[in-house]
């Protein structure tokens, strides 16, 4: 019988997942082919097929990766794209948290530099993106936003792997 994936924190309370070689060969495989058999995974990294289902079951659950379809948004029928950069003064927490509400609004991340947040929307045009852009606004504790329209998209990978 295989030996139970190597998926455990750094440090419990905030650390990092730290994982072992066999858990890390699987993400590999996964963000090559998502759609991978788990026998020709177990195949490729010298497991069984049982033994990589059981694996990728405990990384979904540990919340180190999840296994979705990405969509080109320009065949679905939303041709804008756009960066949002926010400036906000109080609490940054609350705020994002508001923003991660908005149901356009697809990525949140809290930065340092030029702006507090970064939001990241897919539209279905430019009316539709200023009726975002006044849902951010209207935010109390959001001073500015500026935007960043997509006009091509040059590359989108999810391959980082797990250094």
């Amino acid at each position: 019988m295989t030996s139970p994936p190597r998926v455990r924190r750094s440090n419990p309370a905030q650390g990092p997942v730290v994982l072992d070689e066999l858990s890390k060969q699987i993400i590999e495989q996964l963000q090559a082919d998502g759609r991978m058999p788990y026998a020709a995974i177990g195949k490729a990294v010298g497991l069984s097929e049982a033994a990589v289902r059981q694996r990728v079951q405990r990384l979904q659950e540990a919340g180190v990766m999840q296994i979705v379809a990405v969509t080109d948004p320009l065949t679905l029928g939303f041709p804008r794209q756009a960066m949002i950069g926010v400036n906000c003064e109080g609490d940054l927490d609350s705020v994002a948290d508001e923003l991660a509400a908005i149901e356009e609004i697809d990525y949140v991340v809290l930065t340092a530099g030029s702006f507090d947040v970064i939001v990241e929307v897919v539209c279905e045009g430019d009316s539709h993106l200023l009726e975002i852009l006044s849902k951010i606004r209207a935010i109390p504790a959001v001073r500015a936003t500026e935007s960043f329209v997509y006009l091509k998209l040059r590359k989108q990978s999810y391959s980082w792997g797990t250094r």
